[in-house]
């Protein structure tokens, strides 16, 4: 994977490829909030050599900072669009975990003709009937709890609270370490993502997927009220579902062999 940049107007991305051609599928990985480029090691690993590959880290997040934190969930949708056009990539299949799935159907709503497929990990739909006014109006006051949340403690629930393999709580350790020292940056990251996710479902866009795609929920997810919206997302759309076992919200590190068979027979329908 060659690392490059992209500038935009409030600060520079940083990302990871390797598109040896540019014609075929390319997996475009997704980090989720607050997580990087790191989280997508096993399907790096999995895929480098079989496909083309993209990873970044988000605006914001680990090297791609410093960064404004003035953007929208469509600005973040835009950038990666001028990305991946800048490297040629013709057929990207999104990988979103969780923000990353809220990225993937914003893209989609954006570019209906470019994405080629879509695979989402422990997130859950943009649309707004699945919301009540409740959870929008909390997602938007988030950043006081993580500013005044002990440091040790936000450390210990966030690993334990995303994965339950040892591989996968380590990593997500690891990522969160980024933010050791600078509880402030932590908070500010968390509360703008939550922020922008919640005025991205209050525009009531169709946030529809016309490409193949696939859900994937870990069964063991607890973060806020994941498996509902699957269970709602699967039912409503027809989109299928995998509910995988010993799995927590990033389930791509706690059963990594089996998410990259649910990638690789998404790939084959692509194709």
């Amino acid at each position: 994977m060659t690392e490059k940049t992209y500038q935009t107007p409030l600060g520079t991305i940083h990302y990871w490829v390797s598109i040896p051609d540019p014609e075929k599928v390319t997996l475009v990985f997704l980090p989720g909030l607050t997580a990087d480029h790191r989280l997508f090691r096993k399907q790096i690993e999995a895929f480098e050599g079989k496909y083309n590959l993209f990873v970044w880290d988000a605006p914001g997040h680990n090297k791609s900072w410093p960064f404004r934190l003035e953007f929208s969930l469509m600005d973040k949708a835009r950038w990666l669009q001028e990305i991946l056009e800048e490297n040629g990539v013709q057929k990207p299949i999104l990988v979103g975990q969780s923000m990353g799935g809220y990225l993937g159907q914003a893209f989609a709503q954006a570019y209906p003709d470019y994405i080629a497929g879509f695979v989402s990990i422990d997130s859950a739909p943009l649309q707004r009937k699945f919301y009540t006014g409740w959870e929008l109006w909390l997602l938007k006051r988030m950043e006081p709890v993580y500013r005044h949340y002990p440091w040790k403690s936000l450390l210990k629930s966030g690993c334990n609270g995303v994965a339950v393999s040892d591989y996968g709580r380590a990593l997500m350790r690891e990522m969160m370490m980024t933010y050791q020292g600078d509880q402030r940056r932590y908070a500010q990251l968390t509360g703008h993502g939550y922020r922008i996710l919640a005025e991205a479902v209050e525009k009531d866009l169709p946030y529809g997927i016309s490409c193949p795609a696939q859900l994937i929920c870990g069964k063991q997810d607890r973060a806020g009220s994941c498996v509902r919206y699957n269970k709602g997302w699967h039912k409503q759309t027809g989109i299928p579902i995998a509910w995988l076992d010993q799995c927590g919200h990033n389930a791509n590190t706690d059963q990594p062999d089996q998410v990259n068979q649910l990638i690789e027979d998404l790939v084959q329908r692509v194709n």
